[in-house]
């Protein structure tokens, strides 16, 4: 056996079912045993999507995506995708072709360090000097990038070694790693310490982030709530923890988010944090969140505990389990309904009312609609800008439905390739990918990729001929010089839509929005529709 042959075996071995990458001649050897594989390979058109489709298929898979690439510029393409993994937890193992060992470090074609381009955006990396050493390390990045806080883990193996005899394998059962022991109970004294607390608070609050999903933990997270009437904010990565509609839940916090969201998070006396970190987009002051109240802090990582806000009872361990060990206490919450209808008192005082163009798309509005009109269980997949702040703000996400964007890292261009990769991790389910037209610009190529993999997403395009983020910041800090944000030049959507042999509709206004958008998702099949905006509408 070879070792790129190894290789596909080791992928077999964890159950692999979709590999997304693109070709290059030095990791050739590789994608030609995939061809003796049942594995399948996703042929995306720009290797940075090939881990933005990998990150949607591990989000809804809920095991690890798996990512390729070649050296040089192949690998370097890669890096952004696998930063934007980084920042939201997601587990990928990424794979990349190096030009041949005895080379490294004579500048040959395409050679380029991409182990240390990648170091600080990584879980871990290995550098692969030895063929017989690939079933320990395919195991171990496996384990690594799925367990403990999730993150991507950095496979580079030269041409060398992937042509290299190595005889049979024997792949390992389990994983001897003596300095990576991830915690994964919580500790029962602090959960004893949880009881306590919650005994004795009146206006509690879980605050949900995109760790309670990574963790598998959203059924445990509604349970708790509903069974002691707790109210429910989230993240922006913890967004579709509970249905919009759901009486205890209170929308987004953060400077993006809605201020009955952050009116709870200040006003409550206790908070459970759940697989969030308080970042600066959630918090702006993160010493509200401990400052006069109990705060309790769930996370994987122990770094992450008492970084940007210092926890009254520190839990590390996974959400899932510490959320099944909470359930096994007696714990009795005193009656929250006054607190629930103060909160519902601020929703529906503190709605901001909105002016809107009557010439274009109101965009808040046509995405209510949108998500309103989607089946149960479907999967939206967000990109970044306004868009992003809309979709958040006013999709109603139903029952079982999935929301995903790019939260820490705010990668544009991630919406496409994400719902391309979902596709692949959930037959049958709806997905619309929703995008302005900036992003749009720097996924389209994605289009032929999903043609080829027959994936019927529907792309919705918000359009207003702007980086309606960036001109928003300069309408607010620099007076409305606007500078590099103008989007001419075209393509032609309807155009570009024919091309690709994609159902194609447009919609310059709200009149008729209801029978454009139950056309738009009638079927089994891809479509695009185009939303014209006022390009100085602001979010």
């Amino acid at each position: 056996m070879l070792g790129c042959e190894a290789m596909v075996k080791c992928l077999e071995n964890e159950g692999v079912k979709h590999i997304f990458g693109y070709p290059g001649a030095v990791i050739c050897p590789f994608f030609d045993s995939l061809l003796d594989s049942d594995i399948e390979t996703v042929l995306v058109r720009t290797e940075q999507n090939a881990a933005h489709a990998a990150s949607g298929y591990a989000r809804i898979n809920g095991g690890v995506g798996v990512c390729v690439a070649t050296s040089g510029p192949g690998a370097l393409n890669l890096l952004t995708g696998i930063a934007t993994a980084f920042a939201d937890s997601i587990p990928l193992v990424c794979i990349t072709g190096q030009v041949e060992s005895e080379q490294i470090g004579s500048d040959v074609f395409q050679e380029a360090d991409v182990t240390g381009a990648a170091e600080s955006f990584v879980k871990y990396s290995y550098y692969v000097t030895d063929a017989r050493e690939i079933p320990r390390i395919m195991k171990e990045a496996f384990y690594i990038a799925g367990s403990g806080r999730r993150g991507p883990v950095l496979i580079d193996i030269p041409v060398d070694v992937q042509n290299t005899e190595i005889g049979d394998i024997e792949y390992p059962e389990k994983v001897q790693l003596r300095t990576y022991k991830p915690t994964i109970s919580g500790h029962a004294v602090q959960i004893k310490k949880v009881a306590g607390v919650f005994s004795k608070a009146k206006r509690p609050l879980i605050y949900a982030g995109g760790g309670v999903h990574l963790a598998g933990a959203v059924s445990h997270l509604r349970d708790f709530a509903e069974k002691n009437g707790i109210p429910v904010v989230s993240t922006m990565m913890g967004l579709s923890v509970m249905p919009s509609d759901s009486p205890l839940f209170f929308g987004m916090v953060g400077n993006n988010g809605v201020p009955w969201a952050n009116k709870a998070v200040a006003e409550s006396d206790l908070i459970m944090m759940i697989g969030a970190r308080a970042a600066d987009r959630a918090v702006s002051q993160p010493e509200i969140m401990a400052d006069g109240k109990t705060l309790i802090h769930i996370d994987a990582d122990t770094a992450e505990i008492g970084k940007n806000a210092v926890p009254t009872i520190p839990l590390v361990g996974d959400a899932k389990k510490i959320l099944k060990q909470m359930a096994g206490e007696d714990i009795k919450v005193p009656d929250t309904s006054e607190w629930l209808r103060t909160l519902e008192g601020y929703r529906e005082s503190m709605g901001r009312k909105r002016e809107k163009n009557k010439d274009y798309v109101d965009a808040a509005e046509f995405l209510e609609l949108l998500t309103s009109c989607m089946k149960e269980k479907s999967i939206i997949t967000v990109d970044v800008g306004q868009n992003q702040i809309w979709a958040c703000n006013h999709a109603k996400v139903k029952e079982g439905t999935r929301f995903l964007t790019s939260g820490g890292m705010g990668t544009m261009g991630y919406s496409l390739p994400a719902a391309i990769g979902a596709r692949k991790a959930s037959s049958g389910r709806q997905i619309v990918s929703i995008c302005g037209d900036g992003a749009f610009h720097m996924c389209m190529c994605e289009l032929s990729t999903m043609m080829q993999t027959k994936a019927p997403v529907k792309v919705v395009v918000l359009n207003n001929t702007r980086l309606g983020m960036v001109r928003e910041y300069q309408h607010y800090h620099y007076h409305d010089r606007l500078s590099a944000v103008e989007l001419s030049g075209g393509p032609d959507i309807g155009k570009l839509a024919e091309a690709y042999g994609i159902r194609y509709l447009k919609l310059e206004n709200m009149d008729g929005a209801r029978g454009a958008v139950d056309e738009f998702l009638a079927g089994n099949d891809a479509a695009i529709m185009e939303c014209i905006l006022d390009p100085e509408a602001l979010v």
